[in-house]
Order: C-alpha cells, then sequence, then structure tokens
C-alpha cells in the first residue's frame, strides 16, 4: 500500500505540473530547460515568397520586419540606402532591421528566409519541407532538422527557429539518427548548428507533460534512457565535430559541447546551465568535462549555481575554441571548416579515435551516472517544487 501510496503521490504533482506547464507554454511561449550554409535555390525563394501569402496567422511586428530584412537582404545584398529621418518611425524600423544584418551573404539570406517562412508554415501545422532548402545528395529525411552534406562538410542544423530550436523527444531521435547517419558517410567533419537566431533553447518544456498510462516512474526511465543514447551517440561519434553556435545555447545543448572537437561561437551567444534552478543535475558528461577543462571552481559556477556565460568568458574557460564578430560570423567560420575538409579524412578520424580512447570507458560510466541521477531527481518532490515554483513565477511575469 505504501508503494501505491507513493506512485499515486507522483502522478498526481506530476498531472499538476503538466497542467501548469501546458499552460505556461501556451500563455508565455517558452521554451527553454544547438560549406557554407545549405543555399536555398532561387526557386525555393520564390515559392517561400509565394508561402508566405498564405499565413493564416500574424506572426507579429518583430517577425515582419525580420522578413521584410531578409527579403531585402537576399534581393539586393547588404544595406546602402540613407537612414530615415527619426520621425518616419516605420520606415526607420526596417532600415534598422535590414541594417542589423550586416554583410551577409544574399545566398546566405536567401537561406534564412526560407528557413523562416518554413517554421511559420509548421507552427500552422502545414510543414516546412516546402520551402526549406534542401539536402544535397540523398539520405534520411527529417521533422525537427535540416541534414545536407556538400564539399566533406555534413551539416546537422537544429530547424525549429520560431521555437528556438528547443528539443523534443522526437528531435532527440532525429539527432541520434542524423549522427549516425553522418558516422558512415563520406564526408570528412560533421557541423552542428542552429536555425534562426538561437542554436538550442535546451529542453522542450513539452516533454514534460507527455505522462504515460503507467506513470511517472516509467516516463523518467523512458526519458533516461533516451538521454543516455542521445549522449552515448556524441561519445561514441567517430569523426570531427564541431559546433557552430550562432546565437544561446541553454540546457542540454551546452553541456554536450564538452565532447564535441572545437566550438566556435558568435559573439553574441551565450551558454547557460540552469539545473539546479530547476531542481535537477547535470548531463552530457558535463560533470567530468567541465571540471576537467575549467577547473572544479569554475565548473560549479556553472553547473550548480546557475552561471550564464558570454561567448568571450566561455572561451577563456576552454569550452568555446574560438569567439567571432557576429557580422562575419558565418562567413569565416565556414571559410575554415571548408579548409579543414581538406585534409585527409582517414588521419583525421584516427588521431581523433587515439584521443577519445583514453576516456570512452570513463565518459560511459559518467553518463550512466549522471542518467541515474537525473531518474531520481525527476521523480523527486524537490524537482516537482522547483519546477513548479519557477513556472508560477513566469505565469506571474
Amino acid at each position: 500500500m505504501a508503494g501505491f501510496a507513493l506512485r499515486s503521490t507522483a502522478a498526481w504533482r506530476f498531472v499538476r505540473l503538466s497542467s501548469l506547464l501546458r499552460s505556461s507554454v501556451s500563455v508565455l511561449g517558452l521554451h527553454t530547460t544547438s560549406s557554407p550554409l545549405m543555399a536555398a535555390t532561387v526557386e525555393q525563394f520564390e515559392e517561400a515568397k509565394s508561402k508566405l501569402s498564405t499565413l493564416k496567422k500574424d506572426p507579429g511586428n518583430e517577425v515582419k520586419l525580420k522578413i521584410y530584412a531578409l527579403f531585402k537582404q537576399a534581393t539586393q545584398g547588404p544595406c546602402n540606402t540613407p537612414k530615415p529621418g527619426m520621425l518616419d518611425f516605420v520606415n526607420k524600423a526596417k532600415w534598422d532591421a535590414w541594417k542589423s544584418l550586416g554583410s551577409i551573404s544574399q545566398d546566405e539570406a536567401r537561406e534564412k528566409y526560407c528557413d523562416l517562412i518554413g517554421s511559420l508554415l509548421t507552427a500552422e501545422g502545414r510543414g516546412s519541407a516546402q520551402v526549406a532548402a534542401k539536402p544535397a545528395g540523398g539520405g534520411a529525411s527529417y521533422e525537427t532538422l535540416l541534414v545536407s552534406t556538400e564539399d566533406g562538410i555534413t551539416t546537422i542544423k537544429l530547424n525549429r527557429p520560431a521555437k528556438k530550436n528547443a528539443i523534443t523527444t522526437e528531435m532527440y531521435d532525429e539527432i541520434i539518427a542524423a549522427l549516425e547517419q553522418a558516422a558512415k558517410d563520406d564526408c570528412v567533419i560533421t557541423v552542428f548548428t542552429g536555425a534562426g537566431d538561437f542554436y538550442c533553447s535546451g529542453n522542450d518544456l513539452t516533454n514534460f507533460t507527455k505522462i504515460p498510462e503507467d506513470g511517472v516512474e516509467a516516463m523518467a526511465r523512458s526519458a533516461g534512457d533516451l538521454l543516455r543514447k542521445y549522449v552515448k551517440a556524441y561519445i561514441d561519434f567517430p569523426k570531427p565535430l564541431v559546433a557552430v553556435v550562432n546565437g544561446p545555447a541553454v540546457g542540454v545543448s551546452v553541456t554536450v559541447l564538452g565532447l564535441f572537437d572545437l566550438v566556435y561561437a558568435t559573439e553574441r551567444a551565450t551558454f547557460h546551465t540552469p539545473f539546479s534552478q530547476l531542481g535537477q543535475s547535470a548531463e552530457g558528461c558535463s560533470s567530468y568535462t567541465f571540471p576537467k577543462m575549467m577547473g572544479h571552481a569554475k565548473a560549479s559556477e556553472m553547473l550548480l549555481f546557475n552561471k550564464k556565460l558570454t561567448a568571450a568568458q566561455a572561451c577563456s574557460l576552454g569550452l568555446v575554441t574560438e569567439v567571432f564578430p557576429d557580422s562575419s560570423f558565418q562567413s569565416e567560420v565556414w571559410s575554415r571548416l571548408k579548409a579543414y575538409a581538406q585534409l585527409p579524412r582517414n588521419s583525421l578520424a584516427l588521431s581523433k579515435q587515439l584521443i577519445r580512447s583514453l576516456e570512452k570507458e570513463q565518459l560511459y560510466a559518467v553518463n550512466d551516472a549522471e542518467v541515474e541521477r537525473l531518474m531520481e531527481r525527476w521523480t523527486s518532490d524537490e524537482c516537482f517544487n522547483a519546477i513548479m515554483s519557477f513556472f508560477q513565477a513566469k505565469s506571474k511575469l
């Protein structure tokens, strides 16, 4: 009877939590707890333009300004018109949006335009495949990722920009599958990046609302098994793995960076692991990799006390390899990656395996220990109360 009472109490707690999360996600739009960009063709760009007029919902002024700016950049290049007067509010807002794109290329702007229109269509339940840039070559198709291979580089792009690339359960499965595919293809290096302004905002909160019929403990076991498999896919990946962090990164998208071989970041990127704030604990082998790369005290500041790092701070601590100006980030990084992709493939892979083999068993053990701790955390009163307090505070805002 005591065991039954415990399970019933846990189920009741998470029914309350699920209700609160659904409300918070709906009201607040929250998603917290990753060759040059694949170019869209002119035909895909024209199709995206036509699809824009079919949107049923007004995306809001901020998104409309972004659409306008990307369209101007894609068709005319960087902003070269005089700045409107201060009282010409509408045209000044348009000019500012266009000017903020800096010197990104017309091809890149075209690709971003297609991504954005595709994400808006997806939000309306109509899918984005018709306007998203298509993968180069064959391979599996994905709902939440854009995967392409070109010039010796396989790019895995998190493709939920309207949701700040928050990771759903389905997205975890697709990333695992994409890594397995990239491990077997002919690419020399594999790159992770995000569509839109965010690299990744961590776990999608709707993951917490899907309580199975057999209860919270079963949900924790299932989530733990998926997380263990997800992190193991990074540990086992045989080729050089590069993160191109194009914006803020949160949660698991930060912790797994310790398993990458290079991490390049734009100057506006931030790195945040708010685990204790939500009554949870570290994952992604970060309880091992972070102290190893940045020292015990600095790792504790991030993993225990929720310290958010700027890109420059993350670079000084060894989490990030190099930081680039936002205006030239894409062009500089991808030029460098294309050069790396000309290096002998087997030499790179074998050298990485030598480095990783020294600690692979240690990483497996750390991953298992972190997952076991998280499974306990997910069913605890403390975790439940922390998450409830967090979202009740957000709801008041």
